[in-house]
């Protein structure tokens, strides 16, 4: 499988897998895709429904891996990675109400569906950069869960620099002490003086910065990068599997800021998943559900809510989707995302508008609309469920289908955000036996302001340590 960024053109010497794992941005400052989608015939779908969640993570995954890793090696790696998640599933459903599912996929050692892909790539990284010799420093930004999940898959190894941004103060306090009580030296936590989008902005930035890009062998660990959307697509066709595909529709709500999670669903439905519908759930921060609504695709001050992992407003994926319903047009690509960074609006054309139509739907909740959501399913159907689960939960709701399962990204444990359940439900969280202790743990990191020289100071300084 070779690669190709949304804002340049298919050449002869396409990367593959390794290549674009290592690079994470394209050099032009697009994304990376696939040059083909791969296709998974009917019979095949049926014959994956009896495999454990890892090896079906593997056959999922080892068409995009061609070329670079080998499906026996792939498959060890999978099998590793989800070994430590605390249910036997990795991502069990469980009925809320009558057509309703939750996917829970924060299971893993975060607590957040990020665990699911993040996991396996801190064991890809690691086998790449052994294969080639290298170090790499990862630079990400996180709105909350990211970076924690990308911390505790990446410490302790030894070609592994990791630089994580979140926006100071915006991150409830179990996340961000998810990420900085880890004290592993090649870790360096850093607390931005903005918001997500400021952060996303900076990781951009340094990317986009050819000289210090080269010299610190930047890599993205974001989903940016093209195999953290790969490493979601599996859980999807486990659900779909479990629900009846492929001689059965099954549609997806997803809570989202940064579009990566509902757009691996998107991918799923390129590679033959019989998917009917996949619905956006927002919340205040609702440019994406503003622009499936009305085309209008406007940026906003970014505002705080129940939900920070969804306070984005610049949703970096969504670029992906743009590219294909431009018929994987670069050029036109290129400019609209030129004219959006511009002038904050992005002018997409009616037609795409209209074919991004035919399968997404969104829907808003603010906050007390959310506190409201979660109290009801815990009323009524004794599922507690944290604010963006909620959204989900909710989006769902309003989208079922007479007939067709509707199943809700359940992307966060409850516990990662007890005051918020506990306000609206009455019950306290509690954190598993291996975080009981977090509160107690000592925190480490650096608060900077949002000015680029100054974080590339920083990274250079972490390297030099390391």
């Amino acid at each position: 499988m070779r690669y190709r960024s949304t804002r340049g053109e298919l050449t002869a010497n396409a990367p593959n897998f390794s290549d674009i794992l290592l690079a994470g941005l394209a050099g032009d400052g697009g994304l990376y895709m696939p040059e083909t989608w791969p296709k998974i015939s009917a019979q095949t779908l049926r014959e994956w429904r009896s495999l454990s969640y890892p090896d079906l993570a593997a056959e999922v995954m080892a068409p995009f891996t061609a070329g670079a890793i080998d499906r026996d090696t792939l498959r060890g790696m999978c099998r590793d990675a989800y070994a430590g998640f605390d249910h036997a599933a990795v991502a069990p459903l469980c009925e809320v109400e009558e057509g309703l599912f939750a996917l829970e996929l924060f299971h893993g050692p975060t607590l957040a569906f990020k665990d699911m892909a993040m996991q396996l790539l801190g064991r890809l990284f690691d086998h790449v950069l052994t294969e080639r010799n290298r170090h790499v420093t990862i630079v990400g930004a996180t709105s909350g869960d990211t970076g924690s999940a990308a911390i505790e898959a990446c410490r302790g190894r030894d070609r592994l620099s990791v630089v994580i941004l979140h926006p100071k103060g915006r991150t409830s306090d179990v996340q961000r002490r998810q990420m900085t009580t880890i004290l592993d030296e090649n870790i360096l936590n850093i607390a931005v003086e903005g918001d997500f989008d400021t952060c996303q902005d900076l990781v951009k930035g340094m990317f986009a910065d050819k000289e210090f890009r080269d010299e610190v062998s930047l890599s993205a660990v974001n989903s940016i990068n093209w195999a953290r959307i790969a490493a979601q697509i599996p859980y999807y066709v486990r659900a779909a599997l479990a629900l009846g595909a492929p001689d059965r529709e099954v549609s997806f709500a997803v809570p989202t800021g940064n579009f990566g999670n509902v757009l691996a669903a998107w991918a799923a439905r390129q590679m033959g998943l019989p998917i009917k519908r996949l619905c956006v759930g927002s919340n205040r921060n609702d440019i994406l559900t503003r622009f499936l609504l009305d085309n209008d695709m406007s940026m906003r001050a970014v505002e705080p809510s129940l939900s920070p992992s969804m306070d984005i407003q610049v949703s970096s994926n969504f670029e992906r989707l743009l590219f294909e319903m431009l018929d994987r047009n670069p050029t036109r690509c290129a400019a609209i995302m030129r004219e959006f960074r511009e002038t904050g609006r992005m002018a997409v054309p009616h037609d795409a508008w209209t074919r991004m139509k035919e399968v997404f739907d969104g829907m808003t909740l603010d906050d007390t609309q959310t506190s409201v959501a979660m109290r009801e399913f815990y009323s009524e159907s004794l599922y507690l469920a944290d604010p963006h689960t909620a959204i989900g939960l909710a989006a769902g709701k309003r989208f079922k289908e007479a007939g067709i399962p509707m199943v809700a990204a359940a992307t966060a444990h409850p516990a990662k955000f007890p005051d918020a359940v506990f306000a609206a439900t009455g019950i306290r969280a509690e954190l598993p036996p291996h975080l009981a202790d977090l509160f107690e743990r000592e925190e480490r990191y650096t608060t900077m302001s949002s000015e680029i020289s100054g974080l590339q100071a920083a990274v250079r300084a972490h390297i030099r340590r390391n």
